[in-house]
C-alpha cells in the first residue's frame, strides 16, 4: 500500500481497491494495513469492514490459523456495539461462523473439544438471534464427515431441513450432499446431485471447481470419459496456483495419473510448487500432498524416479526423493488429524487413495498429449530414436564403432548419429583411451568429426553462428590431423552457415525455407556465370551474402587438392546449396540457371561415381529449382522420375522427404486430394526413421494444411501438435512455438476453448519461455490467443487483465505500431463489457494513436462501433453522449479508409457505421433517429440476391421494424416495410433469413 489513508473515505476507496485483488499474499498483507490504519480513526464501523476484509483475505488465502482470532475481534465488537452492525453486517458476522468452524476444522492442533465448544457457541448464537438451525446443523454434518463417524445421522439432521438465508449456497450445498452419497459408494446418484454445478447452473466463490475436482473419478467410473476431460481442462483453470484450492490441485493431480497422464501431471506439479510452501492449512497440505504422492508413486512404478520434480523450496528433487519426502509429510499430518479426532479415517481415506489402480489406460486430456519419456532430460531419451524400425547394432569395439560412424556419415545414413552420439559419450569420459589403429587414424581426426556432426545438428536448428564456429573448428582439428578434404568440407559448410545467418539477420528473423521446399531440397545452384544475379545482389544483402559464399566455395574446392569422390561430391552439393538459398530468396529469374548448372554438375560427378546419397540430393535441388522458378509441371514430372528411382535403388530414407516435397508441389497445384496421399503416405515411411532424419515435424505440418484443405480441420489440429512437439523435442524451440501458436488459433477457431487454454498454459509455463528467453513478440502472440480463448470462454475478469497487460506490453513496440493498435482496441472492447468506460475510453485514445501511425481501419472501427454500442446498451441515455463519441472516431476512420481506397472483408465501413448509429440511438431511447440511421443503412446495404448472404439485410429490416413499429407505435409503415423484406427473402430462396421477420410481424399485428 504506497500511502496509509488519511480519512475513512479514503480506506473505503482502499478496501474497495483490495476487494478486486486476487487472494494472496499481496492482497492479505493489505488488508493486515488497511486493519492498522482503520484502528487510528474514531470509526467502528470502518473497522468493521477492515476486519470483515482481513477475515476473507485470511480464508482465500489458505491461513485458517488467522480467520478465527480476526473473527473473535468481530465478535467482541458486536458484543459491545451492536447498533455498528447494520442488517449487512449482521448477516455478514452470522454467516462467518461457518468459516471459522472450517477453519479449527483444519488444524489438527485444535482438541476435538474445541470444535465441539464453537458448535454449541454457534447454536446459541443462532438461537438467541433467533435465526434458524440449518447452517449450525451443516457444520454438524461436516465435522461428523470430518470424523469419518456419525456421518449418516448428521446427514439426515442437515439435509432434511429448510434452507435459510444463512445456510450455504446452493453450489455449496450440492457438493456437500453428492461428497456423501460418493462415501456411501453410489457413484451415479452423487453425479446427479452434482449435475446442476458441473453444468454450471449454480457456483460460487469456489464452485464448480471444489465439485469438478471430486466429480472427475466418479466420471471415469461410470464411463463418462469426454466428460471427465472436459471437465478436469475447465476446473483445473479454476484452482490452478490458489493456495486455498490446493486440496482441489491434489485431485487434479491424482486424475492425471489415473488416466495415463503422468507427464501433465508432472506438468501441473511444477505449475503448483508454491502449494508446498504456502499453504498454511495442515488439512489442504494433507490433501495436496496425497494427492501429489498418487502422481509420483505412478511415475516412480513406470521406472522414471529419477526425473526431476518441482517439490519443496531449497533443494533439486527427483520423483523419488520427492516421493519419499511427501510420504513422511503426509502420514505425519494424517496421523496428527486422527489423534486429534480419535478415528482412523484420514489414515484410511489416504491409503484408499494411494492404492487405487489407474481407471484408463491412456485418455488424451490435452492437445499437447506427452508420455514421460518425453520429458525426461534430452541425454536420457534421444529425441532421434526411430519408432518402427529397428536401427542397426551400434558396435561394441570402438575402433568398429569409428570405422561406421564414418562410413554412415559419408553415405548420409540416419544410423550414423545413434554411433555418433556413443562415440561423443566414450570420448567424453576420463578414462577414455584411443585406439592405436591405422583404420581409425588419430583421436584428433576423431574429436574433429564430432565437431562437424554437432555443428551440423545445430545448423539444422538454425543456430546458424554456433554451427559456422563449430565447423571452424572442426576444419582446424582437421588440419591438425592432414585430412585437408575434410578441412575443405567443414570450411564449405562454415561459409553456408555464415550466409545463412546474415539471410537471417537481414529478414529481421522472419527468413526460412518456403512452403514449397523442404530444408535439404530448397538447396539451388548456380553456374559459375561470373555476372550472372550482379544486378540482384547489388540490391540485395541477403542474395549478395550466398552468392559470396558459392564463390569462397568455389574457390576452396579448386585449390584443394586430393580430394575423395565423396568430399568433391558434398562440395558440389553445397556449392548447389548456397546457390539454391539464393534463388528461393531473391525468387529472381536470373538466379535459376545457374543452380540448374550447378546441379547438373553434381548429378554428373555423383552418376559417374555411383555416390547414390548425392544423386538422389542433386534430383531433388533439380525438382526444388523448377518449383521456385514457377515451373511447376516440371518440378513434378522430375520428382515422379526420382521417387521412381528411389523406390528401386534407394536410398530409403529419402523417401519421406521426397514424398513430403511431392505433397507440398500437389499443394500448390490446388490438388489437396493427392498432397495428402503423399504426406500420408511420406509419414507412414518416416516411421522406420529417426524423426529429424527424415523431417518428421515437416510431414505433420504439411499434412495438416492438405487436410485443412479437405474440410478436416480435426485432424489438421492433431498433426500441428505432433509436429511442434517434434520440433520442441528436437531443440527447434521457436519453429515448435510458432507451430503450437497456430495449432491454438485453430483450436479456438473450432470452439475447442478449454483445449486452446490448456494447451498454451502449458507453453507459457515452459521454463524458457517463463525465463524470459523466447522472442518477447512470440510469447506475446501466445498470450494474445490465450486472452481471446478466456473471454471466448466467458472468463472475462481474466482475459481483460491479460488485454490491459499485453495493451502496456505493446505500447513500448515503436516498431510495430499497428499490432499495438489492434490489441489496444480490444483492450477498451473488454474494458467496455465490464462497464469500465473511462478505462475504454484511454485505451481507444492509444489504439487510436497507433491506428494513425499504422492504419488498423477495419479493426480501429468495429472495436469503436463495438464500444458504442456497450456504452448504450449499459448506460442508456447518461451513456449516449460518450457513445456517439466512439462513433464520431469510427466515422473519422471510414472517411479514411475511403480516402486510402482500402477494401473490407464485408460490409462497407459506412454501411455498418449507419446500422450502429441506428442501435445506439435505439439503447438510449431516441427512436426517430435511430430509425433515420436504419433507413440509411438499408440504402447503403441495397436490397439482397439470390446468391447474397441477407442475415445482415435481414437484421437490419427487422431492427427498422422493431423501432417503428414497437417504440414509435407505428404498426402500419412498419408492417409494410416487414412484409416486403418477407416477400423479398422468401423469393429468393432465404426463408431462414425471413423467419425472425415473420416472427416480429406476427407480434404487431396481435399488438
Amino acid at each position: 500500500m504506497p500511502t496509509a489513508p488519511q480519512n475513512t473515505d479514503e480506506l473505503y476507496q482502499a478496501l474497495q481497491e483490495n476487494d478486486r485483488r486476487p487472494y494472496g499474499r499481496t492482497r492479505t498483507v493489505t488488508a493486515e494495513e488497511l486493519v492498522d490504519a482503520a484502528e487510528q480513526f474514531d470509526e467502528p464501523r470502518a473497522l468493521v469492514h477492515a476486519l470483515l476484509e482481513l477475515q476473507e483475505a485470511y480464508t482465500y488465502g489458505s491461513e485458517p490459523r488467522k480467520s478465527p482470532v480476526v473473527f473473535a475481534r468481530l465478535l467482541n465488537l458486536f458484543d459491545e456495539q451492536p447498533d455498528v452492525f447494520d442488517d449487512r453486517l449482521r448477516h455478514l458476522l452470522f454467516w462467518r461462523f461457518k468459516w471459522v468452524g472450517h477453519a479449527l476444522r483444519q488444524l489438527p492442533e485444535v482438541p476435538l473439544t474445541g470444535l465441539r465448544q464453537w458448535l454449541t457457541e454457534m447454536r446459541d448464537r443462532y438461537e438467541k438471534a433467533d435465526l434458524g438451525l440449518q447452517p449450525y446443523y451443516g457444520q454438524a454434518y461436516q465435522l461428523a464427515a470430518h470424523l469419518g463417524e456419525g456421518a449418516t445421522l448428521a446427514y439426515e439432521l442437515w439435509a432434511s431441513r429448510t434452507r435459510t438465508q444463512l445456510s450455504d449456497c446452493e453450489a455449496c450445498e450440492i457438493c456437500e450432499r453428492a461428497l456423501y452419497h460418493l462415501m456411501e459408494g453410489d457413484d451415479e446418484r452423487a453425479l446427479s446431485v452434482w449435475e446442476p454445478v458441473l453444468a454450471g447452473k449454480e457456483s460460487c466463490q469456489e464452485e464448480p471447481a471444489r465439485s469438478v475436482s471430486y466429480a472427475l473419478l466418479p466420471l471415469l467410473r461410470t464411463g463418462r470419459t469426454d466428460r471427465a476431460r472436459e471437465l478436469h481442462l475447465a476446473g483445473y483453470r479454476g484452482c490452478r496456483r490458489n493456495p486455498s484450492m490446493s486440496q482441489e490441485v491434489g485431485r487434479h493431480l491424482e486424475f492425471c495419473a489415473l488416466t495415463g497422464n503422468e507427464a501433465r501431471g508432472l506438468e501441473l506439479l511444477a505449475e503448483n510448487r508454491i502449494m508446498f510452501d504456502e499453504v498454511d492449512s495442515p488439512l489442504d497440505q494433507l490433501g495436496f500432498l496425497t494427492g501429489a504422492e498418487v502422481l509420483l508413486q505412478r511415475v516412480e512404478s513406470l521406472g522414471h524416479g529419477e526425473l526431476p520434480a518441482a517439490g519443496y523450496a531449497g533443494r533439486t528433487w527427483t520423483v523419488a526423493d520427492l516421493r519419499a519426502e511427501v510420504r513422511r509429510r503426509a502420514d505425519d499430518l494424517a496421523a496428527r488429524f486422527d489423534a486429534r479426532n480419535g478415528t482412523t479415517a484420514h489414515a484410511d481415506r489416504r491409503r484408499a487413495r494411494l492404492d487405487r489402480a489407474p481407471l484408463v489406460e491412456t485418455l488424451e486430456l490435452t492437445l499437447r498429449a506427452r508420455a514421460l519419456d518425453d520429458v525426461a532430460p534430452a541425454a536420457a531419451v534421444p529425441a532421434t530414436a526411430p519408432t518402427a524400425r529397428t536401427a542397426a547394432a551400434v558396435p561394441d569395439a570402438l575402433p568398429e564403432l569409428i570405422v561406421r560412424a564414418r562410413a554412415l556419415d559419408e553415405q548420409g545414413h540416419p544410423d550414423a548419429q545413434a554411433c555418433w552420439a556413443r562415440l561423443r559419450t566414450l570420448v567424453a569420459a576420463r578414462d577414455y583411451t584411443h585406439p592405436d589403429d591405422p583404420a581409425v587414424g588419430p583421436l584428433v581426426r576423431l574429436r574433429a568429426d564430432l565437431l562437424a556432426e554437432e555443428a551440423s545438428r545445430a545448423g539444422d536448428k538454425d543456430e546458424f553462428t554456433d554451427a559456422a564456429d563449430l565447423h571452424e573448428e572442426a576444419a582446424a582439428l582437421y588440419d591438425d590431423a592432414g585430412e585437408a578434404g575434410h578441412a575443405a568440407v567443414a570450411r564449405a559448410c562454415a561459409l553456408l552457415a555464415l550466409a545463412e545467418k546474415a539471410v537471417a539477420d537481414a529478414s529481421a528473423g522472419n527468413a526460412g525455407a518456403g512452403a514449397d521446399v523442404p530444408a535439404d531440397a530448397t538447396q539451388g545452384t548456380e553456374a559459375p556465370s561470373e555476372n550472372a544475379g550482379k544486378d540482384v545482389d547489388a540490391t540485395d544483402p541477403k542474395a549478395a551474402a550466398l552468392t559470396a559464399a558459392h564463390a569462397s566455395m568455389v574457390r576452396l574446392h579448386e585449390e584443394t587438392p586430393d580430394l575423395t569422390p565423396s568430399q568433391e561430391a558434398r562440395l558440389l552439393r553445397l556449392r548447389a546449396t548456397a546457390l539454391g538459398l539464393r534463388l528461393q530468396t531473391s525468387r529472381s529469374e536470373e538466379h535459376a540457371a545457374p543452380v540448374q548448372a550447378e546441379v547438373d554438375k553434381l548429378f554428373a560427378f555423383a552418376t559417374e561415381h555411383d555416390i547414390a546419397v548425392q544423386v538422389s540430393g542433386a534430383l531433388l535441388l533439380r525438382t526444388s529449382t523448377h518449383a521456385l522458378s514457377g515451373d511447376l509441371p516440371a518440378a513434378v514430372t522430375e520428382i515422379d522420375a526420382l521417387l521412381d528411382r528411389l523406390k528401386s535403388e534407394g536410398p530409403a530414407w529419402h523417401l519421406p522427404r521426397t514424398l513430403g516435397l511431392r505433397g507440398r508441389l500437389q499443394l500448390a497445384l490446388h490438388d489437396a486430394q493427392a498432397a495428402q496421399a503423399d504426406l500420408a503416405e511420406g509419414l507412414r515411411l518416416a516411421a522406420e526413421w529417426p524423426a529429424d532424419a527424415v523431417d518428421t515435424a515437416r510431414l505433420h505440418g504439411d499434412l495438416a494444411e492438405a487436410v485443412m484443405h479437405l474440410g478436416r480441420p480435426d485432424e489438421a489440429l492433431r498433426h500441428l501438435t505432433r509436429s511442434a512437439e517434434l520440433e520442441l523435442r528436437q531443440g527447434s524451440r521457436t519453429d515448435a512455438y510458432c507451430t503450437y501458436s497456430n495449432a491454438a488459433q485453430l483450436s479456438l477457431d473450432l470452439g475447442r476453448v478449454e483445449d486452446c487454454i490448456a494447451l498454451l498454459d502449458s507453453l507459457l509455463a515452459e521454463p524458457d519461455v517463463a525465463a524470459g528467453e523466447v522472442d518477447d513478440r512470440l510469447v506475446a502472440q501466445l498470450r494474445l490467443t490465450r486472452a481471446r480463448a478466456l473471454h471466448a470462454g466467458e472468463d472475462l475478469k481474466a482475459a481483460t487483465a491479460e488485454f490491459v497487460a499485453l495493451a502496456a506490453e505493446s505500447a513500448g513496440w515503436d516498431d510495430d505500431p499497428g499490432s499495438h493498435a489492434m490489441i489496444a482496441a480490444e483492450t477498451a472492447v473488454l474494458l467496455g463489457e465490464s462497464g469500465e468506460f473511462d478505462r475504454a475510453r484511454e485505451a481507444a485514445d492509444q489504439a487510436l494513436a497507433a491506428h494513425a501511425r499504422a492504419p488498423r481501419y477495419e479493426h480501429l472501427s468495429n472495436s469503436l462501433r463495438a464500444l458504442a454500442r456497450l456504452q448504450a446498451q449499459q448506460q442508456g441515455p447518461h451513456g449516449l453522449d460518450s457513445a456517439r463519441a466512439f462513433l464520431t472516431d469510427a466515422g473519422r476512420i471510414a472517411d479514411e479508409a475511403r480516402t486510402a481506397e482500402f477494401e473490407t472483408h464485408g460490409r462497407s465501413l459506412e454501411t455498418a457505421l449507419a446500422y450502429e448509429h441506428g442501435r445506439v440511438a435505439a439503447y438510449a431511447g431516441e427512436y426517430e433517429e435511430a430509425l433515420i440511421a436504419l433507413d440509411k443503412a438499408l440504402a447503403l446495404l441495397g436490397d439482397p440476391n439470390q446468391n447474397d448472404d441477407a442475415g445482415e439485410w435481414a437484421e437490419c429490416v427487422r431492427l427498422a421494424g422493431a423501432v417503428e413499429g414497437l417504440y414509435l407505435e407505428r404498426p402500419a409503415p412498419a408492417l409494410i416495410r416487414l412484409d416486403a423484406a418477407i416477400d423479398l427473402l422468401t423469393a429468393l430462396g432465404h426463408t431462414e433469413e425471413a423467419e425472425a421477420l415473420t416472427s416480429l410481424a406476427t407480434r404487431l399485428r396481435d399488438e
